[in-house]
């Protein structure tokens, strides 16, 4: 799917998700960004009106560069907050200079996850958080066999997102977890449901 297509449907794509909790999970997960924050993968910024006043510095980061027009309309105006179109390998912030990295649905699309973990790992400063929120391999063996079937096609409609990534057992080998939830991304499409959102540090 063309990029200038996808970040176009986008937001409508995900309208009723985000009716049916996945607004009000951002809300709850954003509430614990502190300091100087730093989002990968910001997309079309649907995140930036949940951050609070505990947010001294926002750095939205988005590589696709449909979506990071429409997330540098969204977040024009708004004190405190930059925008950078850069990937999650190679983050525009020097080492330990963030206090809160943020991800919401967008390890299922990078190329490396590994080298992204290792890039939040980076730019973290020590006692820092990493807040995530990311769909995830089912746990039960039937619907991770779906979710493998129609990953490749899946891939190819959604921007490259892959519905067939243990991204829970990435985190847990990269990062200390301090909580980790498992949820339901209600009102999307069941390959893409299984949730898990928490807590790392470094």
């Amino acid at each position: 799917m063309k990029e200038s297509f996808f970040a176009a449907v986008y937001d409508p794509f995900l309208w009723l998700g985000e009716r049916r909790g996945m607004r009000a999970r951002r809300a709850d997960l954003l509430r614990e960004a502190r300091g100087r924050v730093l989002e990968i993968g910001a997309g079309t910024g649907l995140n930036v009106p949940h951050y609070t006043s505990e947010v001294s510095e926002l750095i939205l980061t988005e590589p696709v560069a449909p979506m990071y027009e429409r997330l540098r309309g969204r977040a024009a105006g708004r004190t405190g907050v930059v925008v950078r179109q850069a990937t999650g390998e190679e983050l525009p912030v020097p080492d330990d200079s963030v206090d809160t990295v943020v991800s919401t649905l967008v390890l299922c699309t990078v190329p490396d996850v590994e080298a992204v973990l290792d890039e939040i790992a980076r730019v973290l400063r020590p006692g820092g958080v990493f807040l995530f929120c990311e769909h995830v391999l089912a746990q039960d063996t039937k619907a991770a066999r779906g979710q493998r079937r129609i990953a490749p096609h899946w891939a190819k409609f959604a921007g490259g997102c892959h519905t067939d990534r243990d991204t829970a057992t990435a985190l847990a080998g990269r990062f200390e977890i301090k909580r980790m939830q498992d949820e339901r991304w209600r009102g999307m499409p069941s390959w893409v449901r299984p949730l898990i959102t928490g807590v790392a540090v470094a």
